[in-house]
């Protein structure tokens, strides 16, 4: 009892002293207030001295909460089982929940946790050696000197695997595909100088796709020649600066540093980069290294309409000054700003480099150009590049996501590789007709393998060699090789070529340290139309300006760029979700004209007369779950239908699936037919409203534009609702069809509408059907 007593008298002196402290503390805070406010007003200083620097620590701290809050949800999925990660949250549900061919992985998951302290020795190994000197370089352009990694720790907990699918159809004999689902968050310790100052990264977060090709498979242990590592498209990766570092971790300037570390990741292993391992030495490292590509993707951003007012006016909001941005993996284009438009024009024409078709997305993102602050988003679009590829061109209006309205217009070409050199006369053709001088007609990969017996640039030691390769405006180099007069650089390297008939090669070879050229190679690129297959391989070339037993060993073929024609989806159940080819339902558009069209049909003749509308509504049931080939989903040729409907309202047609990988409801509004038309001097101007039930709220309305005085408005227009797949199936859609113009023989604008319940409509595929118009009384009976 006495020591419970003393204890308890010990405990109030303690709490007594805490809150003699906390009187004193407040009172001089207090006072220090007073006397800061009292002293500004002495010195006559601007409220901004104190306004400005509550508002930035403001700003910083609602950033840090918000970033805070993304890394421990990310976190808390990449470290939870998945049973955990499916009960919290449905929006990150792993990949082997929505893909039945993507399987869990929580075996390799367990193979991974025991090989983890390896692989934090090698991936530490392989940061200091090409990602440090990368992030140095970059650095530097931003005026940001002396960067340099002091401690490298992954920390224990590993990188996970969401799902794991492997490709059995559609690959080569001697390849094994495999889609890895990664996910990162550990407790990493990173620390680094940076223009002196020392700074650290914690709460390393990375995410996304990637993809482990596994080729030539050989005969001999270890079975694999090597593999070819790389992400789709550019991975999610977020991270935390603390230390003095910390100063710099405001928007807009982190961002600086983030945006190095995006690009250095993609400038290694984000397509068209790839990360090759060498597992045999059986396997020739051009194979690996230099692998020709599938083929090029030509893009030509035309223009936009109806985009967002970004810009203030004197008298209100004003308009926006719009540029585009264009990228596809680590690739990236950017088009003109056109100043004080919403309906830009750009007539924008690029190119790019396609190694993986299949999987592979092509973004558009939509900007204001801002003078005095940061650039405001207009919206994005994406493209599935498999569907060109199938399609082998498109020409078409995307609804911008991520905006109240906008759409962008697009036009798509997918060019294969031929090594027919006779082709080169189309191609030469297509570009002369196009007026584009940014075009190309060809197609160059190098492996730049080696040197031999490279010149002394110094007296005292060996040159640091590295190679610069040019063709036409791009220019590409090598990595640099310390001290030898004998460097292997085992490199591949791809150029698009305008014209292989007058362009050049050029190859220079330099000392790092003197900057001082070590030889040169001028190539004519037309000298390989009379190879075999337009190819050479590891041929010695000797070097200019340089000794007499100085030779430089590559290898290069050229591929001629050959327009591609649509390819049939005859066999493609091995591809990501909705590209499985399915039998068709009689619909109208499937039945062929009659030879003799009656106006009237005399439905009470003896004889019956074949009536296509019957034979369509006898399938009508069945015509609502086909689905179509994803290369028909959007912009095909218009079908036609003879009917009115049940109602005699009318018919639209759409087409409706659901993106499990994008978490995309889309919508395509194709065209409505057979309006009833009243009287011929008050026809309506047409439009489609779309709703999602049962909210109905305004963020969920989407609308067509308006096809004036018309009864069959085409309108092949595409809209988007980001949705979950659990969401989707509480979900009702609901079309309304209406005219701008007041008709003088209804009381409403409303012509007539379509609710479509999800619940009741599977849409993982693909589905393109008529519906019937039906009055706006059955809204409330449906």
């Amino acid at each position: 009892m006495s020591v419970s007593k003393d204890g308890s008298q010990a405990m109030e002196k303690r709490s007594e002293g805490s809150s003699i402290l906390s009187v004193i503390f407040s009172a001089v805070k207090k006072a220090s207030i007073v006397g800061i406010v009292y002293f500004a007003g002495y010195m006559q200083w601007s409220v901004a001295w104190f306004i400005g620097p509550i508002v930035l620590f403001v700003i910083r701290d609602q950033w840090k909460k918000a970033s805070d809050r993304k890394r421990n949800i990310a976190k808390a999925a990449a470290l939870a089982s998945e049973k955990d990660v499916v009960l919290a949250r449905l929006d990150d549900l792993p990949a082997w929940v929505f893909f039945p061919d993507v399987e869990r992985a929580e075996w390799l998951n367990r193979i991974i946790k025991q090989v983890w302290p390896n692989i934090n020795h090698y991936t530490r190994d392989l940061i200091r050696d090409t990602i440090q000197p990368i992030l140095k370089e970059s650095l530097e352009t931003y005026k940001l000197s002396g960067f340099k990694f002091e401690r490298i720790i992954l920390g224990t907990v590993p990188f996970r695997i969401g799902g794991v699918k492997v490709y059995d159809k559609n690959v080569a004999r001697n390849e094994i595909i495999m889609d890895l689902d990664i996910f990162y968050a550990g407790d990493c310790d990173i620390t680094f100088y940076l223009a002196g100052i020392k700074g650290g990264i914690r709460d390393f977060q990375l995410h996304g796709m990637l993809r482990v090709v596994m080729k030539p498979l050989i005969t001999t242990i270890p079975l694999v020649g090597g593999l070819q590592v790389f992400f789709l498209n550019n991975p999610d990766i977020d991270f935390d600066l603390i230390g003095i570092a910390d100063l710099l971790d405001m928007p807009g300037l982190s961002d600086i540093l983030r945006r190095i570390v995006v690009e250095t990741v993609a400038s290694m292993m984000v397509l068209p980069n790839k990360f090759p391992i060498k597992l045999s030495d059986d396997v020739d490292a051009m194979e690996l290294k230099a692998p020709e590509p599938e083929g090029v993707l030509r893009v030509h951003v035309v223009e936009a309409k109806h985009l967002m007012k970004k810009d203030i006016g004197v008298l209100g909001k004003g308009k926006s000054d719009p540029y585009a941005v264009v990228t596809l993996g680590a690739q990236e284009f950017k088009t003109k700003v056109i100043d004080n438009s919403v309906d830009p024009k750009w007539d924008f024409w690029c190119e790019f480099n396609v190694l993986e078709s299949d999987g592979q997305q092509l973004y558009i993102h939509l900007w204001d150009k801002d003078e005095t602050s940061d650039d405001e988003t207009l919206g994005r679009a994406t493209i599935e590049v498999s569907n060109i590829v199938k399609k082998g061109q498109d020409d078409l209006w995307v609804t911008l996501e991520q905006a109240k309205h906008g759409m962008v217009h697009l036009r798509l070409t997918w060019l294969t590789l031929s090594d027919n050199y006779s082709d080169l006369k189309a191609a030469l053709e297509e570009t002369q007709q196009l007026r584009v001088t940014s075009m190309s007609t060809a197609l160059l990969t190098i492996f730049l393998d080696s040197a031999k017996n490279l010149p002394q640039a110094r007296a005292s030691t060996k040159p640091d060699p590295y190679a610069v390769l040019k063709v036409g405006n791009t220019t590409k180099e090598t990595k640099v090789l310390e001290r030898t007069i004998h460097p292997v650089w085992e490199q591949g390297f791809s150029f698009l070529v305008a014209n292989p008939e007058s362009d050049t090669l050029y190859l220079t070879i330099i000392d790092r340290k003197t900057t001082n050229e070590l030889g040169q190679v001028t190539y004519n690129i037309s000298k390989l139309a009379k190879k075999t297959k337009m190819e050479v391989y590891k041929e010695p070339f000797s070097l200019l300006k340089s000794g007499p037993e100085s030779k430089v060993i590559w290898s290069m073929h050229l591929r001629v760029l050959k327009r591609a024609e649509g390819v049939d989806d005859t066999d493609s159940g091995d591809l990501p979700s909705l590209q499985r080819e399915d039998s068709k339902v009689l619909t109208s558009d499937d039945v062929p004209p009659t030879p003799n069209p009656t106006p009237e049909i005399n439905e009470s003749a003896t004889e019956p007369i074949p009536n296509y509308d019957e034979m369509i509504k006898a399938t009508a049931a069945t015509v609502a779950s086909t689905p179509i080939k994803e290369s028909e989903l959007t912009h095909r040729s218009p079908s036609v239908t003879s009917s009115a409907g049940a109602h005699d309202l009318g018919r639209i047609q759409l087409t409706i699936r659901y993106s499990v990988q994008r978490q995309r409801l889309i919508v395509v509004v194709h065209q409505i037919a057979n309006i009833p038309l009243k009287d011929p001097s008050n026809i309506p101007d047409p439009y489609v409203k779309l709703y999602l039930l049962p909210e109905r709220a305004k963020d969920t309305k989407r609308k067509t534009h308006v096809v004036k005085d018309n009864c069959n408005p085409i309108f092949d227009e595409s809209f988007e609702y980001i949705l979950s797949q659990g969401e989707l199936n509480t979900k009702q859609l609901e079309v309304t069809v209406a005219s701008q113009k007041q008709l003088f023989y209804s009381s409403s604008n409303i012509l007539g509408m379509v609710i479509i319940d999800f619940e009741k409509l599977n849409v993982s595929q693909p589905y393109n059907a008529w519906f019937d118009l039906t009055p706006e009384s059955d809204r409330n009976h449906r």
